[in-house]
Order: structure tokens, then sequence, then C-alpha cells
């Protein structure tokens, strides 16, 4: 297949559905560790049409929602600044902190600007010799090597306003988390395309084996979905636990060598705050000591920041896979996308807001509602 429609082929769809249906042969607990996919799964209902017996588990999958409040209360701070320009992609704008969100500093003066790449935030900072611009960097492996690049070219350029406000975290720690709670039910992963893409497959081997999981890799149309959790029940069926790359269009098994030595000479790891989760050692990336003098955290010494997560928002649940987003009692009340308690209702790859964009309501729906793909 060449086009991304054929992706969404809905004769391919039932083919594979027959399948799953016709593996399975016990119930079984899946887990995906991408909101994308997350999304996906929602949109179309995926999750709907397989048997009953195959239950998808969303996992801490986004980037946004899985920032801890901390940060945002530190992007806050920094953005409030009058000598900050402080840039930032969309979607954080609307992130709540303890009492506001970068809009509302916006809305008070603040000079905070949306741009769709560090190196435009980069290039502000060239412009404005005489302010201070900080770029909000977070995300999964896959945003990091752009953020990494971006402040090797502001060291190597000598542009001294700009700095970095890193809130970076990897996948692999966060499935060992997942697999040593005493709360785990999951049974397999669907491992994120875009993340394996950068990082290859090296470090899922030893987990599958370990915590006796298949990992298949999956990409993010809906054919893409299916066949990952095709791959997957077959493995749990026959009691193997392998990774399996079943993204092979996008996904080579070593990775990125490029974008994973430029990750090696700007970051190292370090242990991690998961929003809704908590600290998970070795889980991301902080600003190594050659460019520490980047750290918007050290530059502006917001260091130390306590903060409080609203007690009606049940977020951590959702982002650990123990409740459904409709389970919470504040969803689709008092929390909505307008007025957001936690990310994963405001985030465009949040579990929260695809149940509340797609009607998941907790309702059970019509076959046509759950089955537009096929």
């Amino acid at each position: 297949m060449k086009y991304l429609d054929e992706f969404q082929n809905p004769e391919l769809a039932r083919r594979l559905l027959d399948d799953i249906r016709a593996t399975v042969t016990r119930p079984w607990a899946l887990m995906e560790v991408c909101g994308g996919q997350t999304h996906t799964i929602i949109r179309h209902g995926i999750d709907q049409l397989l048997p009953d017996d195959v239950e998808l588990i969303h996992g801490p999958g986004c980037p946004v929602c899985v920032t801890p409040l901390e940060v945002i209360d530190k992007a806050l701070e920094i953005a409030s600044r009058p000598d900050v320009i402080f840039c930032s992609f969309g979607d954080m704008l609307r992130v709540p902190g303890s009492d506001r969100d970068l809009f509302q500093v916006r809305s008070r003066g603040g000079d905070v600007r949306v741009v769709y790449s560090p190196l435009d935030a980069l290039k502000i900072a060239q412009q404005n010799p005489d302010r201070q611009v900080v770029f909000f960097g977070i995300g999964f492996e896959t945003t990091a090597p752009p953020n990494a690049m971006t402040v090797h070219q502001a060291r190597k350029l000598g542009i001294p306003n700009f700095s970095l406000l890193v809130s970076h975290v990897r996948v692999p720690p966060a499935i060992e988390a997942i697999m040593t709670s005493p709360s785990c039910r999951v049974q397999a992963f669907l491992a994120a395309g875009h993340v394996c893409s950068v990082m290859g497959m090296g470090e899922y081997p030893e987990l599958a084996d370990r915590f006796r999981v298949p990992i298949v890799v999956t990409g993010f149309e809906p054919l893409d979905i299916l066949e990952g959790i095709r791959r997957t029940v077959r493995q749990l069926e026959r009691g193997e636990h392998t990774v399996d790359n079943a993204y092979p269009r996008a996904v080579r098994s070593e990775g990125n060598p490029a974008a994973q030595a430029m990750l090696a000479d700007v970051f190292e790891v370090t242990d991690r705050s998961w929003r809704g989760i908590g600290t998970i050692p070795a889980s991301g990336w902080r600003l190594s000591e050659r460019y520490r003098d980047y750290d918007a955290e050290y530059r502006f010494s917001v260091e130390g920041i306590t903060t409080k997560e609203p007690a009606a928002c049940r977020s951590g649940e959702v982002l650990q896979g123990l409740i459904k987003p409709h389970e919470c009692a504040a969803f689709g009340t008092v929390c909505t996308p307008r007025t957001p308690l936690g990310a994963t209702m405001v985030s465009s790859e949040g579990a929260c807001a695809a149940y509340y964009l797609y009607r998941r309501l907790g309702t059970t729906p019509t076959p046509q509602e759950a089955s537009p793909v096929v």
C-alpha cells in the first residue's frame, strides 16, 4: 500500500477483525502507549469492534498530559516575567497549572507566542537580543531530537538569550513502571511507531523477556492498529513474548543514529516526574553539563515549586490505565475542553479529550456510531 487512505480500507479492516476473532480464545488486556493511537482507536471505534475478550487499555502516551504540574507552574512563572518571550507549541497554552494557564498569562500582558518549531524560537531570540527567549521543550523521544538540535545551534551560533525549559520523558522506563505496579493488568503493549523511528527497538527485548509480554511496534492508522492487535493476540495465544515490528515502513530496528547522536550530545538521562503517576527513575532527559547555560530552570532559578492536583481530577488514574475517562465523575461536567481540570482533557492527544470529542460519554453506541472504519 502506498497511500494513506489505503490504511483505512473497510474491507481490509473486516479481514483483520475476522482474523482477531478467530484467534482469541481467552481474555487479554493490551495497552497502547501513544496518545495518537488512542485517538485513532476511539475515533474509529476500534475498541468496540474487537471481540469482548480483547480489552484496550489507554496508557501514559500523551506528552502534554504527563508533563508534571510543577513544570507547568515553572513555565507560567517564567512566562510572566516582563523580559521574557515565552514560546511553545499551541497544545500547551490551555494546559492548566495550579491557578492559571499560558493563555491567561498572555491575556495579562505576558509575551507568550505559539511557534511551530523550536528553530522558530531561536530565530525570535536572534531578532530580540535584548529579551530572554524560552522554548517549552516537552515530549517523548519523538520531539527531543529537534529540541536538542536547537540548543546545539544556539551554542554554535553564540546566541546567549535563548534557553529551553525541558520536560522530556522516555517510554521504556514507563513500561517498566507500569509492569511493576501492583495494580497492573497489562499483558502486552502496542509500542509507539514514531518513538521507535527515532530510538529503534533495542530497549524493548529486555522488557519483553523480563515481564513476559509481547511488544508490537505499531503505526497510527486504523489498519496499523488492527494489524498490531492481530500480531499481539497471536503471540499471547501462543505464549510468546517477543518484540515485533508491525510498522516497517517507518521503523528500522536501529532507529535514527543521527538523532540519537544529537540526543547523547545535548541531553543526559535523569529521573522524571510524570503527571498523575509520580517519579520514574531514568525516565527523562535534562540538558547535560555542557549545555547547562541554556537550561531555563537554572537561568531563572525556578527550582523547588510545590503544587497540588485538583482533588476532583482523576487524570492520573486515566494515564495509568486504571479507569476509562468517562468513569471520572468530573468528566464532561465540571471538566470539559473549555474548563479542563487536567491535561488529559485539553491535549490533542489526551484520552479524556478523545472520549469527549467522539462522544464516549459512558453510553452504549449504535453499531453505526461504533463502526466508522467498516
